[in-house]
């Protein structure tokens, strides 16, 4: 193995503060006994870089050299172009049975161009009960020449007969000053700019990346933070959940309207729709299509709404940092002065029955509850 890629270059250079992960799959790249197994789980949380961790994996596992970075093998593999290399990345609510028995047949085939099958699913907690039964006995009686790599952001997300059978992998949490090196050396943001976005974002490098580059990004999260100090009635209250709600609805219909147009059009014209003289087929798959565009649409909704949920929840938090006296973490330092006031007129229980709201929130969102319903309970608890 080269040099460059033991020193943790190569497909691991954007593994930002995951110096004993990418050991480790260096190891089980280059074959040592023990280091290397059919069934991976990688977990860590949400920024921390399962995915680009699990494409840069299934690249070494191709590369001749272990994950050079430069080959075709390399490219083609974290591109999603390898013929061996399956990203699954879902869009939808859910990873139903059907979906994975087609990975399961993928599974089964021998590589025709590298040295392994390798499938990645990247959001392997959202596989259905269904699917994961299929998937179990995939990995149980796993093909000679496949490795499965499923991500999540705990262990316990994954249906325990699967994780059991898988080697886990944990995925720290970058640190700010790896973040803020990252976005200023490779990406040539300002220093002051990067460290801010590092510490804001709290070691999620997407969210870290978005933040440092976007003038619109930090606009729209200056003003999710102007929300709790506005909590001061009921009316105000009702008026910031339904605020936020149709602003994260705006959020994802805003990315969904491009490509539910194409698909839409795409599927027309492969039924025969609107073609003089044909007749059309199968138009039940228009309403499939659309029913799979409004889970997407759903899940996008719930991501923006998910990253209020998280600014929130750094809010309150230095809100007890300061009722603590433990201000050296102060994650917005440029709202001392309301989250001071705050902390002096409420008590460290009641910030932490605020940050016990967002979790319930959270939850409520994941379980299905109408997302006005769920935000008008928060902002309501926020204010009591």
């Amino acid at each position: 193995m080269s040099t460059a890629t033991q020193a943790g270059r190569g497909v691991w250079a954007e593994l930002v503060g995951q110096e004993r992960a990418v050991e480790t799959l260096v190891r089980a790249v280059a074959g040592g006994r023990h280091a290397m197994t059919h069934a991976w789980l990688f977990t860590g949380p949400p920024g921390s870089g399962r995915s680009n961790a699990a494409r840069a994996f299934a690249a070494a596992l191709q590369c001749p050299d272990g994950g050079c970075g430069d080959c075709r093998a390399c490219r083609t593999a974290l591109s999603g172009a390898h013929p061996d290399v399956t990203l699954v990345r879902t869009e939808q609510l859910s990873i139903g049975v059907d979906d994975v028995r087609e990975l399961v047949r993928r599974a089964a085939m021998a590589p025709t161009l590298g040295r392994a099958q390798v499938i990645v699913v990247e959001d392997a907690d959202r596989v259905t009960e269904r699917g994961a039964d299929a998937l179990l006995k995939a990995i149980e009686e796993p093909a000679a020449r496949t490795v499965w790599i499923l991500c999540a952001p705990t262990a316990d997300d994954v249906v325990r007969t699967i994780r059991s059978r898988c080697r886990l992998l944990e995925l720290a949490t970058p640190s700010d000053e790896a973040v803020t090196a990252l976005l200023a050396g490779r990406d040539g943001v300002p220093y002051e700019l990067a460290a801010h976005a590092a510490r804001v974002a709290q070691g999620h490098i997407g969210r870290a990346r978005a933040l440092a580059r976007s003038e619109d990004v930090r606009r729209r999260r200056a003003e999710v933070l102007r929300i709790p100090s506005a909590l001061t009635t009921l009316g105000a209250c009702l008026q910031a959940a339904a605020n936020v709600v149709e602003a994260a609805a705006e959020e994802a219909s805003q990315a969904t309207a491009e490509v539910d147009a194409r698909e839409r059009a795409e599927l027309s014209e492969a039924l025969g729709l609107g073609t003089k003289g044909a007749r059309p087929r199968n138009t039940g798959a228009l309403r499939d299509l659309e029913d799979q565009q409004k889970a997407r649409a759903k899940r996008l909704q719930r991501d923006a709404l998910d990253r209020v949920l998280t600014e929130f929840t750094t809010y309150y938090r230095d809100v007890l940092a300061v009722q603590t006296d433990a201000t050296k973490r102060i994650i917005n330092a440029d709202l001392s002065g309301e989250l001071t006031a705050l902390a002096r007129r409420s008590t460290p229980d009641q910030t932490l029955a605020r940050l016990d709201a967002i979790l319930a929130c959270r939850e409520a969102l994941e379980a299905n509850v109408a997302p006005q319903l769920a935000v008008e309970s928060l902002m309501i608890s926020l204010h009591a």
